[in-house]
């Protein structure tokens, strides 16, 4: 099944103690129905130093459920569902329930 949100969406996090955060998707998970969002959901790692990294606390992002997220509307930013539509030309793009915009170019 392929997902309504995709790699470079600006997304905003519905639930959760990042709540109202917004952040653009780096990374989707299909397998897990996660995904990674720049600056939300930052956890500190461990790391043991390695020939590639002197090691330390890390900050990095941790996926979250897609569940939890929501699609910036291109127009005004608030959070909207996802609609699926044939444009004239036959392309099949993505758009904005709340405005009608279309969210692929």
């Amino acid at each position: 099944m392929a997902s309504k949100i995709k790699k470079g969406d600006r997304v905003v996090v519905l639930s959760g103690r990042n709540k109202d955060k917004t952040g653009e998707v780096l990374k989707v998970l299909l397998q897990e129905d996660r995904v990674i969002v720049q600056g939300v959901n930052v956890v500190k790692r461990h790391t043991r130093p390695s020939q590639m990294s002197g090691g330390g606390i890390v900050e990095k992002e941790a996926p979250i459920h897609i569940s939890n997220l929501a699609i910036e509307d291109p127009t005004d930013g608030k959070p909207t569902r996802v609609g699926f539509k044939f444009l004239d030309d036959g392309r099949k793009v993505r758009f904005a329930k709340r405005s009608g915009e279309v969210i692929d170019s």
